[in-house]
C-alpha cells in the first residue's frame, strides 16, 4: 500500500527569477511613472562635462545628495554654464542608469536660485500678463519718427534724469523735454509713477513718454514689477519707452512698454531721430520676439515635456539617452585605461635606457679615454723626470769632458801640426824641409812649409 495514498499532493510554485538588467529596467519604468517632472532646490558639485557637451553633476544639501545628468540639447539653452558651489534650480525627471544600477535625476531646466521668491513671483505674473497680451508686439504703439516733446517720468534727483537730459541734447537739440517727479524705490513708488502716467495721458502735452531709473538690486526695481504700473502703462495713450536699470535687468514696465531700452541713456537715444537708433531699435524688437517666443514655448510645452516623459518610456529615445551616457561612462574609463597604459609604457622605456645606459660602449670609451689621458700625462711626466735625471748626470761629464778635450788646450795658444796627408806630427824629423803641413788653432787652421828644423 502506498505510503501517500490518502495525502493531498503539494505543488512547487514557479519562481519569477529576474536578471540584473530587468531589475534595473522595471525599477527605471516605475520610478519614471511614479514621479513627474519636479522642481529642485540645491547645491552643484562634482560637475563635469566631457567631450559630448553632457553635464554630469551632483546636486545637493546639507543632509544628501542625487546623482543629475543634463544632455547637451538641454543644456545649451541655459543661460550660464553651471559650477561647483552654485545653488540653483532644476527641473528634472527621475530616472535609473540601468548598467550601473543608479538613481539618479535628468536635468531639463536650469537656474540661478540667488534670487528666490522675487524671481519666482516675476516670473508667474509675466507669465500671467504675457497669456492675456499686455505683453503682444501687434498692441505696441510705434514711437513719432520727430517727437515735438518728450515725457520724462523719474526721479528729478537721481543720475537718470541727468544723463537722458544730456544725450536729448547732444542728439537733438531742438526736442522740448517735460520731466514728471516721481519717486522710483519704496512702497508708493508705484502709486507715484500709476499718477504720472495718467496725468501725462490726460494733458496730451508729450508725444512719447520715457519711464527711466537707474540700475540696482531685484529689490531696487521692484517698484517696476508692480501689475497695476504694467496695465498703465498698456492703457497710456501715449507711447511709452523703458529705460529701467542696467542692460541686463528686465522688469514686468519692459515687457508693458511700447519699447524698452537697457539704460536711461539708450532710452533718449531711442527716443530721438538717428540711424543708428533705429537699427538698434529693430535688433531691440527681434530680441524681444524671440524672448517672448521662446517664454510662450516653454510654458505650452511644458505639459507636452511630461507626456513626453512618459511616452519615453517605451520610445527609441529612452534607450538612445542610456546609450549616450554608457558611452559617456566609456569614453571616461577608456581614457584613464589610455593614460595609465602610457604612463606604463614610459615606465618601460626609461627603464630599458637605464639598463642600456650600463652597458654602452660610450661609457666604456669614455673610461678608457680617462685612463689613456691619466697613462698619457704619467708618461710625460715620467719622461721628462728621466730627462731631467740624464741631464744632471751628463752636466758634470762634460764639464770634465771639456777640461781634458784638444780644444781646450788650443783655447790656451797650442796648437795641432798634421801633413797633407792628415797624419798628427809628433817628431820633428817626420817633416823634413819642403814639407807641407797645417796647423789647426783654436779658430781656424793655417798652412805652412817646413824650412828647417832644430833638435
Amino acid at each position: 500500500m502506498d505510503i501517500s495514498e490518502g495525502r493531498t499532493p503539494t505543488t512547487r510554485p514557479e519562481r519569477d527569477i529576474y536578471t540584473v538588467s530587468r531589475l534595473n529596467r522595471e525599477v527605471r519604468v516605475l520610478l519614471e511613472r511614479g514621479f513627474g517632472s519636479l522642481w529642485l532646490e540645491a547645491e552643484i558639485s562634482n560637475f563635469a562635462r566631457p567631450s559630448s557637451g553632457h553635464w554630469y553633476f551632483t546636486l545637493k544639501d546639507a543632509a544628501a545628495q542625487v546623482r543629475c545628468c543634463m544632455f547637451r540639447q538641454r543644456n545649451m539653452l541655459s543661460p550660464f554654464t553651471a559650477r561647483d558651489g552654485q545653488k540653483v534650480l532644476a527641473r528634472a525627471r527621475i530616472g535609473l542608469y540601468e548598467p550601473r544600477g543608479e538613481y539618479q535625476l535628468i536635468v531639463d531646466h536650469i537656474e540661478d536660485a540667488g534670487l528666490g521668491a522675487l524671481k519666482r513671483q516675476f516670473e508667474e505674473l509675466s507669465a500671467k500678463l504675457a497669456a492675456e497680451g499686455l505683453f503682444a508686439l501687434e498692441r505696441k504703439r510705434p514711437l513719432p519718427a520727430i517727437p515735438k516733446r518728450i515725457g520724462v517720468i523719474t526721479s528729478p534727483t537721481g543720475a537718470a534724469v541727468r544723463d537722458i537730459v544730456h544725450v536729448l541734447a547732444r542728439r537733438f537739440v531742438g526736442v522740448a523735454v517735460l520731466i514728471h517727479p516721481v519717486a522710483v524705490q519704496g512702497a508708493g513708488a508705484a502709486a507715484e509713477i500709476i499718477a504720472a502716467l495718467k496725468l501725462a495721458g490726460e494733458r496730451a502735452e508729450c508725444d512719447v513718454l520715457i519711464l527711466a531709473r537707474g540700475g540696482g538690486s531685484l529689490e531696487d526695481l521692484w517698484a517696476f514689477n508692480d501689475e497695476a504700473l504694467a496695465r498703465a502703462i498698456v492703457a497710456s495713450p501715449i507711447p511709452v519707452i523703458s529705460g529701467i536699470g542696467h542692460e541686463t535687468d528686465f522688469t514686468i514696465a519692459d515687457f508693458a512698454a511700447d519699447v524698452r531700452a537697457p539704460t536711461p541713456s539708450a532710452a533718449a537715444e531711442i527716443a530721438v531721430p538717428d540711424a543708428d537708433a533705429w537699427l538698434k531699435s529693430f535688433d531691440h524688437l527681434g530680441l524681444r520676439l524671440k524672448r517672448g517666443m521662446r517664454r510662450c514655448l516653454e510654458n505650452f510645452g511644458e505639459r507636452l515635456r511630461w507626456l513626453k516623459g512618459r511616452a519615453a518610456l517605451v520610445s527609441p529615445s529612452a534607450r538612445l539617452a542610456q546609450q549616450m551616457q554608457r558611452l559617456d561612462d566609456l569614453e571616461q574609463r577608456l581614457g584613464r585605461a589610455l593614460r595609465q597604459l602610457l604612463a606604463d609604457r614610459r615606465a618601460g622605456v626609461a627603464a630599458r635606457q637605464s639598463r642600456l645606459w650600463q652597458v654602452s660602449p660610450i661609457a666604456r670609451i669614455r673610461d678608457i679615454a680617462a685612463r689613456h689621458a691619466g697613462l698619457h700625462a704619467r708618461l710625460e711626466a715620467a719622461a721628462q723626470d728621466r730627462l731631467r735625471r740624464a741631464r744632471e748626470r751628463l752636466i758634470p761629464l762634460v764639464r770634465t769632458l771639456h777640461a781634458v778635450s784638444p780644444l781646450a788646450t788650443l783655447d790656451r795658444g797650442y796648437a795641432i801640426v798634421t801633413t797633407l796627408n792628415g797624419g798628427i806630427l809628433r817628431d820633428a824629423a817626420d817633416a823634413p824641409p819642403g814639407t807641407l803641413v797645417e796647423a789647426r788653432l783654436a779658430k781656424g787652421r793655417i798652412r805652412a812649409k817646413v824650412e828647417g828644423r832644430s833638435e
